[in-house]
């Protein structure tokens, strides 16, 4: 049994909540057991300076933690005058999983950022701001579709992530803050909606692991990606990501 009484296979409740933002052109916000994040979706007619007169649109990401969404209190990074280099691997990393599935050169030359604020913290916070900021995401390209910028949703799928690991010998699925901090392996996975792989980060954080305990959280792994796109899809109202490019509300 686990701490908060799931079975090793279950993912803590999940909850999407489109237009939580009045001004955004996407916005969601995602509850992940204890863990609450907002994605919030800007469109922005220009794109980065390696991409000027390519006619290629970009997808990006920004992430950050509120000084109180933890135990005690951080200090806001912009005092500090930088980021984290956790920040901006996270960061990089939900650019990347967005990417992976959006036809960027049918944008034109303009971007859409996809800024994911972290309210509460109680791990995973990187895999529910990609859950969440794709949701943000289709939603911005829907208001480009309506406003006739894009002449369909550039999406040749969905995407999610999940963590995975190894606590007390048990491969369990989602892990929470309480488990991964003590986790013997720790693995987030990134996977569309097709079953294909974006992104595996790994790590044996003691002695090392074998092909076999791989092979059972790559299992866990599409299990718990599978079960969040089915949530996605009733969260947009759409059961394919072909029906993505007939429905506007």
């Amino acid at each position: 049994m686990r701490p908060d009484g799931r079975g090793a296979e279950a993912l803590r409740k999940v909850k999407f909540t489109r237009r939580a933002m009045r001004y955004a052109e996407g916005s969601c916000v995602v509850e992940w057991g204890h863990t609450h994040v907002l994605c919030a979706a800007s469109i922005e007619e220009r794109v980065p300076p390696f991409l000027k007169g390519s006619g290629t649109g970009w997808v990006t990401a920004e992430y950050g933690m509120l000084p109180r969404a933890t135990h005690t209190r951080s200090e806001r990074e912009a005092a500090r005058g930088k980021i984290g280099g956790r920040t901006a691997e996270i960061q990089r990393l939900i650019g990347r999983s967005l990417r992976a599935v959006t036809d960027v050169a049918a944008l034109g030359e303009r971007s859409i950022i996809i800024d994911c604020d972290v309210i509460q913290a109680d791990g995973g916070t990187r895999c529910a701001a990609i859950a969440g900021g794709f949701i943000a995401l289709v939603d911005a390209l829907r208001h480009l579709k309506k406003s006739g910028l894009i002449p369909a949703i550039p999406l040749a799928d969905f995407v999610a992530a999940v963590s995975v690991g190894v606590v007390g010998r048990t491969p369990v699925l989602d892990l929470a803050y309480e488990e991964d901090s003590k986790a013997q392996v720790d693995m987030n996975l990134v996977m569309t909606g097709g079953g294909k792989f974006v992104e595996i980060q790994g790590t044996a954080e003691h002695d090392p692991f074998a092909t076999s305990d791989l092979e059972k959280l790559l299992a866990l792994g599409r299990q718990g990606v599978k079960e969040l796109i089915h949530l996605q899809q009733a969260c947009l109202g759409v059961d394919s990501v072909e029906a993505l490019a007939t429905r506007t509300g």
